[in-house]
């Protein structure tokens, strides 16, 4: 029986009553929730820049894990509609995505377009790697430090003063979940959804693409250190802490719980690039 809100509530509430564990208590779950909608961030590109940003939506989903590797993008119809642009800058954009590497397309029956199997992992003209001035990257690092701060800090606030439904409680903690239990290769991918799943509770769309934009800044800068295990234990727990504060409708100590993951963060970035 897959859990409920109530049973991720309770799941959460016991892990926190004891400080000293390294891992909350399993919740029975017969079958993931649905996190997030590939969808999420296929929204309407501007006509001025239509082609330009459908690359950029289309980048964003795949680069953060909203459509992964071997799925099938939407029918050509249907994601044109998403984006509403026309069916010919889709395909230019598409086609482009193709040429780089990032998709492709199958025939027959069972085709369509599908994320390819082993995507480009570094740069793109939408995710640009750090500067290598020493200069501006440091400029870099702390004008991105300081808009995740912003945006990340004050969302999680506004989701754990906002009332949320069952399902949207199951998804959080399924979320939290997956960042768990998913292997080093995956973590990245886990842990960028997880932040945008709770800028998506808020039930502000604006908030969306800001987090989509500033999660493809700070994992450009991830990319160029190593994944190491003591702050990814680290990060577990600070994410229960997150999502408990969520849970339990206290926006200060949601507020304060992704303040001091995001710090954690910070004192490694500004280690290596610093």
């Amino acid at each position: 029986m897959r859990a409920t809100g109530e049973g991720a509530d309770r799941a959460v509430a016991d892990a926190a009553a004891d400080p000293s564990a390294t891992a909350p208590p399993p919740v029975p779950l017969a079958e993931p929730a649905e996190v997030l909608s590939a969808g999420l961030l296929l929204t309407p590109a501007r006509p001025a820049n239509a082609f330009e940003e459908t690359v950029q939506r289309l980048l964003q989903s795949i680069r953060l894990g909203l459509i992964a590797p071997g799925e099938r993008l939407p029918p050509e119809r249907e994601l044109a509609g998403m984006l509403e642009v026309s069916r010919d800058t889709l395909r230019e954009a598409i086609g482009s995505l193709a040429d780089a590497g990032w998709v492709v397309a199958r025939r027959g029956r069972y085709g369509g377009t599908f994320v390819a199997d082993a995507p480009p992992q570094r740069t793109t003209p939408h995710s640009p790697a750090p500067p290598a001035d020493p200069s501006a990257l440091a400029a870099e690092l702390e004008d991105t430090l300081a808009l995740r701060a912003v945006i990340e800090v004050g969302s999680a606030r506004r989701a754990a003063e906002r009332p949320l439904a069952a399902s949207d409680r199951e998804r959080l903690w399924q979320a939290y979940r997956d960042c768990h239990d998913v292997g080093a290769e995956q973590y990245r991918v886990a842990d960028s959804r997880f932040h945008l799943l709770i800028a998506e509770l808020l039930g502000a769309p604006s908030v969306i693409p800001l987090m989509a934009d500033v999660r493809m800044r700070v994992n450009a800068f991830l990319d160029g250190i190593p994944l190491l295990a003591p702050n990814i234990a680290h990060s577990d727990e600070q994410h229960r802490a997150i999502v408990g504060a969520i849970l339990r409708g206290s926006g200060d100590d949601a507020a304060h719980a992704m303040a001091e993951h995001l710090e954690g963060t910070e004192a490694l970035l500004r280690g290596f690039y610093g």
